[in-house]
């Protein structure tokens, strides 16, 4: 950060974004020749995608304007507590390798709903796949798209409608074309504009701090100065402990919403499914497992810096006039990373608006493209054409994708009146994520599991989940996740019992320890993400 602020973007941050933006629309078009109109090409890019593009694609699908905006808001409210979303991923991760994927690749499936009818029957396929579409438009796209707009409004000026339009047509333009080849090959390019950006921010924010004794000093000043900000486990006076329940994040709902997440959750897991082999997906899983660990310090320092800035008069003095623009605050948490971004010098700015744009794009694109596979493969392909050719699926998949966009940019402003919007996700994703979660794990694990009490568990989730959520409990969201899970274990474990006379049911899925082998490299990468999580824990409690 220098000393003259001005907002906005200079000619030349918007020649580098301009260049950005020309070489993922190239590599998307031109890698999307490769599908030839096969279904397999457009939803699976074929199944050739090795483990480092499995990785990074991972972290793009993953990281978004959620974590960049919504989670460096919630660093500015809360502080680096909230990087446990990210740091029990990385363990989450090597679960999902280890356990979950063996057995969905051994099935061959394009779609988690497909898995669901292969365990279960069509029926359950069809209500959790329903479930799917309308979570992804409603609550994943639309708060993409919001935060992703409250950016471009921030830093440029630009009217939010517009900026939510501009957004998502970037995205459609490689992606509804190209299908998940475009997807997980520009996703490349866009993991490394983000991270490299997103540092940026970090170091430019961080060193302002320091007063020009250097960034390690700047870092050692934001703990001398707001020591509450870096503490990962929060007491139970604290005032956001409604959202991060103290040490129930290690041992409770956490686990609910990571294991959904990255486990059942199609738009994540299906780059897995892309994968060249079994060994290369569980590779790409490592691979993201490590980069998770670097999230945090792009995305909430940032959150943390900012408040810092605001509450030290010294250093807000120094931002001039500028600083006053689209302040952030508790109840206007998710400013913090645009509002930081505007005091960044010419050229850094642009590399790092680049970056906003990278992760906004490839978790648009990400889950347009799930959204299209699930609805034409489970339900246009299943209810209403099912001698459908190769070609017409692709085409309908794209005329999916396109009518997402359109709800999803009409329901997107209506965000507007949220503080937090990444606890916003969290919170209503927890609705309905428990109760797949239970369908998911007894289906893998317990042979007993019925289909009819599969059916009962998951629909009876949901008015668990909304009763928790209104009864006057005064109840943390992630400890409604926990007991909406047992709870909703417990239905299904009961009627299983009760129906199946003590028989395992003929769907029930066999498993041995063959399937679980896995290679040396995953294991020992497994042994030092352990290590570094347990570090990070240890250092920041």
């Amino acid at each position: 950060m220098g000393t003259e602020f001005t907002s906005g973007l200079s000619a030349i941050d918007y020649a580098i974004f301009a260049v950005y933006v020309l070489i993922i629309v190239a590599v998307g078009l031109l890698v999307s020749r490769r599908n030839k109109g096969s279904k397999e090409g457009y939803f699976l890019a074929g199944k050739s995608i090795p483990w480092w593009a499995v990785g990074a694609s991972l972290i793009a699908a993953n990281i978004s304007a959620e974590q960049f905006i919504g989670m460096s808001g919630s660093g500015f409210s809360i502080g680096l507590g909230i990087a446990t979303y990210e740091w029990m991923s990385a363990i989450t991760l090597v679960l999902v390798g280890k356990f979950f994927l063996p057995i969905f690749i051994q099935k061959g499936i394009y779609t988690i709903p497909e898995f669901v009818e292969k365990r279960y029957n069509k029926s359950l396929k069809t209500i959790l796949a329903v479930f799917w579409i309308c979570l992804y438009i409603f609550v994943n796209l639309t708060s993409v798209l919001y935060l992703g707009g409250l950016a471009l409004q921030t830093i440029l000026g630009i009217p939010m409608m517009y900026s939510i339009l501009g957004l998502a047509a970037f995205a459609l333009i490689y992606s509804v074309y190209g299908g998940l080849s475009a997807v997980v090959w520009t996703d490349v390019i866009q993991v490394a504009v983000l991270i490299f950006g997103g540092f940026a921010t970090t170091y430019m924010a961080v060193n302002f701090i320091g007063q020009g004794e250097g960034f390690f000093a700047g870092f050692s000043n934001m703990m001398a100065q707001a020591p509450d900000h870096f503490v990962m486990i929060l007491d139970k006076d604290n005032p956001q402990f409604m959202n991060l329940p103290g040490i129930a994040v290690l041992i409770g709902g956490m686990w609910v919403a990571s294991l959904y997440y990255w486990g059942f959750n199609q738009y994540i897991i299906q780059r897995t499914f892309a994968s060249k082999s079994l060994d290369e997906a569980q590779k790409g899983l490592i691979f993201a497992g490590y980069l998770k660990f670097l999230i945090p310090f792009i995305v909430v320092i940032p959150g943390i810096a900012a408040y810092i800035i605001i509450n030290d008069p010294n250093l807000f003095s120094q931002l001039g006039s500028v600083a006053a623009n689209n302040l952030p605050s508790d109840a206007h948490a998710d400013r913090a990373y645009p509002w930081l971004a505007q005091f960044l010098p010419v050229g850094v700015k642009g590399v790092v608006f680049a970056a906003l744009a990278a992760a906004i794009v490839s978790s648009l694109a990400s889950m347009l493209n799930s959204t299209a596979t699930i609805f034409t493969l489970d339900i246009y392909k299943e209810y209403i054409d099912k001698k459908a050719s190769d070609t017409k699926l692709v085409n309908i998949g794209r005329l999916t994708a396109i009518v997402a966009l359109v709800i999803a940019c009409f329901v997107a402003p209506l965000l507007g009146t949220i503080g937090q919007a990444f606890q916003y996700i969290q919170e209503y994703t927890g609705l309905v994520s428990p109760g797949i979660l239970a369908v998911f794990m007894l289906g893998l694990f317990w042979k007993k599991t019925t289909t009819n009490a599969a059916i009962i568990g998951v629909l009876a989730s949901i008015p668990i989940a909304l009763l928790l959520k209104f009864l006057p409990l005064e109840m943390p969201f992630l400890d409604q996740m926990m007991y909406t899970f047992i709870l909703t274990c417990a239905t299904i474990i009961f009627v299983s019992l009760a129906t199946s006379e003590n028989d395992d049911d003929p769907k029930g899925i066999v498993l041995t320890a063959s399937m679980f082998k896995t290679s040396t490299g995953f294991k020992v990468g497994t042994y030092f993400i352990m290590i570094i999580t347990v570090a990070l824990y240890a250092i920041f409690w």
